[in-house]
């Protein structure tokens, strides 16, 4: 059972539908925890009704193409993950500073005609999510670790390795997934992942390529 879905154990225990916040290059996955500044009014909205309930929301990606709807609201992604508020706090400027938890990714089935500000949809969670991690004990931890550090290193940042050592693999990937400063495409392929093996095998590849690249656009303006 991964950190955070103990009080879902069971598809019966989740919503069928949640409130959506379309949010771009925002990752949030099964254990991990997201923080959250929230100040459009609709969103506002938003909180103060999942506060009253379940106190879940549902994180996705717009459209990776763009596309909007007749009312120019962007497209969903079909693939988001639903978060639990575990704190908030109020602004002196009236925003609200949340915290989610990841509980469990789910495909959007519909969207909802709703009078709500906010979005709504119908949604089939990924029930895996809630088991044990399927590919944690197949994770090249090696391979994961020594792309982390080349990444650190080729951008001059430093890590809390104590931390780092100490995290099983299912938090090291995750983490390091949501961590990752990647696009909008890198992490709904890393949130759409079939397993917790091919995940980190998409995020080393992903940091590989990057630091390819960083090291093509280096060589190129010094010619």
């Amino acid at each position: 059972m991964q950190a955070g879905n103990a009080h879902y154990r069971l598809v019966s225990d989740l919503p069928a539908t949640v409130p959506v916040f379309p949010l771009l290059e925002a990752l949030l996955l099964p254990g991990g925890r997201m923080p959250l500044n929230v100040f459009e009014p609709r969103y506002l909205q938003l909180v103060d009704d999942a506060m009253r309930g379940s106190r879940i929301i549902g994180m996705v990606q717009p459209a990776l193409d763009g596309s909007k709807r007749h009312d120019d609201e962007p497209e969903l992604c079909q693939v988001g993950c639903m978060g639990r508020i575990i704190s908030l706090s109020e602004t002196g400027d009236g925003r609200y500073l949340i915290s989610l938890q990841g509980i469990c990714r789910y495909r959007i089935l519909q969207e909802l005609a709703v009078r709500t500000p906010f979005r709504q949809c119908r949604i089939a969670p990924f029930v895996g999510d809630l088991e044990e991690d399927r590919g944690a004990g197949e994770v090249n931890r090696p391979a994961l670790l020594k792309a982390f550090r080349a990444y650190l290193q080729a951008n001059e940042l430093e890590a809390d390795w104590e931390s780092v050592s100490r995290a099983d693999n299912t938090m090291l990937v995750n983490a390091l997934s949501m961590m990752a400063p990647y696009g909008a495409a890198e992490k709904q392929a890393l949130l759409e992942a079939p397993d917790l093996k091919t995940r980190a095998d998409t995020l080393i590849a992903i940091t590989e390529m990057t630091l390819a690249r960083d090291n093509d656009d280096f060589g190129s303006s010094l010619q």
